[in-house]
């Protein structure tokens, strides 16, 4: 399982730090832009997969959050889940010169995994104009210490602190640590396949220490583990695709099949044998099931929740997205 060498790094300036970005695309046609957002402590390598399955069919766009990959910390604020959409919905409208932005009338296709679902989903919710579909892999759909696996968590609490409570460079060298990055791969994957598990391994040695400094990370963590998709469900009006791991720990099928009912147009896949990593363990299934729900039917809304707010009912013109094209930023690198 290689990864894709051909992705052109770009970025972008915005006040006071540079966000750099990976442009996935084989030519110049007229295709639909679709930006994934990766998840904790991750960057645009982890969801490398699935996007360069699919870049024949989108323009796919990956940044590298703020503080995280090769992209740098906000300069002042905390990287927390309000100044990340900040920053998201900044970035598209620069990506997009204009054409995308709250009040507009075009959207564009939005992936998160993990916590970048809690991301993506936030930004749909404050903005719903500028996203026309949304598309949630492994979303978080419940507070961390309210998962399956709450005893993970405070294990994980216990690691962040102390890394944080450690002098500077004792710190950060925990957490960066392979040992600890390694226990993380083990656990995570659910598949026994030894190559697939030897991928993971190494996904997480090479990209799972890549982060500003451990300031970044404790409020990213912090963040993470406290925001959910579930807490906007019930704004979410366009229509949403959720693909979910069966044995994910940090969301039961009880507890995503609950948040579903909250998303009047929805339609929610539940994938067999694998648990928080859909990214590396079934990367080509779930691109596939992407693109089936993005050039499918829209989901028929479906009245599930007394305090949903009035959507319009009408489908969205998917078509628009062809227009897109001439007005992608091709940044500086």
């Amino acid at each position: 399982m290689q990864q894709n060498p051909q992705a052109e790094q770009r970025s972008m300036r915005f006040d006071g730090y540079k966000t750099r970005y990976w442009f996935y695309d084989i030519d110049t046609q007229r295709k639909p832009l679709l930006v994934m957002v990766h998840g904790f402590r991750g960057d645009h390598h982890g969801l490398q997969l699935i996007a360069d399955r699919l870049r024949d069919r989108y323009h796919v766009v990956v940044p590298d959050l703020p503080g995280f990959g090769r992209s740098e910390p906000f300069p002042q604020d905390p990287h927390d889940i309000p100044h990340y959409v900040g920053f998201l919905r900044r970035f598209i409208t620069e990506l997009t010169d204009g054409a995308v932005h709250p009040q507009g009338e075009r959207g564009v296709l939005l992936l998160g995994h993990s916590f970048g679902s809690v991301i993506a989903s936030h930004l749909a919710a404050e903005h719903p104009a500028m996203v026309e579909q949304l598309l949630l892999l492994n979303p978080i759909c419940e507070p961390a210490l309210s998962a399956q696996d709450a005893a993970a968590t405070k294990i994980a609490d216990a690691y962040y602190t102390l890394a944080m409570r450690l002098p500077k460079a004792m710190g950060e060298r925990l957490l960066r640590s392979h040992a600890v990055s390694d226990l993380m791969s083990r656990e995570m994957t659910v598949s026994q396949d030894p190559q697939l598990r030897s991928y993971v391994e190494n996904q997480h040695r090479a990209y799972f220490g890549s982060f500003a400094d451990r300031r970044v990370v404790a409020e990213a963590y912090r963040a993470s583990i406290s925001g959910t998709v579930a807490e906007v469900a019930p704004l979410l009006s366009m229509p949403v695709l959720l693909v979910v791991g069966a044995q994910d720990p940090l969301g039961s099928v009880e507890a995503q099949e609950r948040m579903a009912t909250w998303i009047r147009r929805r339609r929610l896949v539940i994938l067999d044998d694998v648990g928080h990593l859909i990214h590396y363990e079934k990367p080509l299934e779930t691109a596939e099931l992407i693109h089936e729900f993005v050039q499918g039917p829209d989901p028929e809304p479906i009245d599930v929740h007394d305090e949903l707010p009035p959507i319009d009912q009408a489908r969205p013109n998917t078509s628009q997205f062809t227009q897109l094209l001439p007005i992608v930023r091709r940044g500086r690198r």
